[in-house]
């Protein structure tokens, strides 16, 4: 079975997965559409390649699985991890106040978990959750390739608008389509706990202008207490993007520290989606 997680993928440094590497037929394929992109065919290749399947066919959860209700983390939610990145972030429930959470706990790799989904746009609809950080990178930098990493972010990945895309686009993603069955997602929303970026700030991902990334929380001043976050992502995107809102495919939490190599632990509450009245 072809699996993947293109979106995420999109935020990672894919440099490497050129030499002595299966993919480099993939490459050479999608190399028939040109794109002002030098990156771009890499990233489709590492598409093919990945641990989490996002085709339409396959079964998506109706809701987010809550970390508070959840036996296992394998209950709803899928390991995020790249081939490029041996070390990985570790995760696992505890109990912490009376309340089942996740903690994330990061040193020089990354990784994440991730849950399928497939809601339909609406007016309105808020995502809230709660989280908290031990602390945050000296080096970290929303804006620089190098200290792109953060003790805690939230992915919203949204599905793939061909009507607003450019022929190359569409050429590419049709190409993948047929070859291997799989439909690639979007844009996507990246909320972030940043290390200096200002609340309310947001940037492009320093790989990729198709995640839009958002200061939700910032800096060392609330490190070590619990953060409620709540954001309407349809009013979110209509902002990243300029465009009405497609359907939501996905969500994941990644603690990351594989650019800095610096350490971090960080705490999930449960994330919820909630229809706005």
């Amino acid at each position: 079975m072809i699996v993947a997680h293109y979106i995420w993928y999109l935020t990672k440094n894919t440099n490497t997965i050129y030499g002595n590497n299966p993919m480099n037929k993939i490459v050479s394929i999608l190399s028939a559409f040109p794109t002002p992109l030098s990156t771009t065919l890499a990233i489709l290749a590492l598409f093919m390649f990945s641990s989490v399947a996002f085709s339409q066919s396959e079964k998506t959860a109706p809701h987010l699985p809550r970390f508070s209700e959840i036996t296992t983390i394998s209950d709803g939610w899928e390991p995020l991890e790249f081939p490029n990145i041996d070390q990985h972030s570790n995760y696992q429930l505890l109990v912490e106040d009376g309340v089942q959470v996740v903690k994330a706990d990061t040193a020089g790799g990354a990784s994440g978990l991730i849950a399928r989904l497939n809601v339909q746009p609406q007016e309105s609809l808020i995502l809230n959750w709660r989280w908290k950080v031990s602390n945050v990178f000296s080096k970290g930098d929303a804006r620089s390739k190098s200290g792109d990493d953060y003790p805690a972010r939230i992915y919203v990945a949204f599905e793939f608008q061909p009507d607003n895309a450019g022929f190359f686009e569409r050429a590419k993603r049709k190409a993948v389509e047929v070859m291997f069955g799989e439909t690639l997602p979007g844009n996507a929303i990246n909320y972030i706990w940043a290390n200096r970026l200002p609340v309310g700030e947001w940037v492009n991902n320093p790989y990729t202008d198709k995640t839009r990334m958002l200061a939700v929380s910032s800096g060392a001043e609330k490190t070590g207490d619990w953060v409620s976050i709540e954001r309407d992502i349809m009013a979110d995107y209509r902002k990243a993007f300029g465009e009405e809102p497609p359907a939501i495919i996905g969500i994941a939490i990644m603690s990351d520290s594989d650019n800095t190599g610096e350490q971090a632990s960080a705490w999930y509450g449960d994330i919820q989606l909630i229809k706005a009245p």
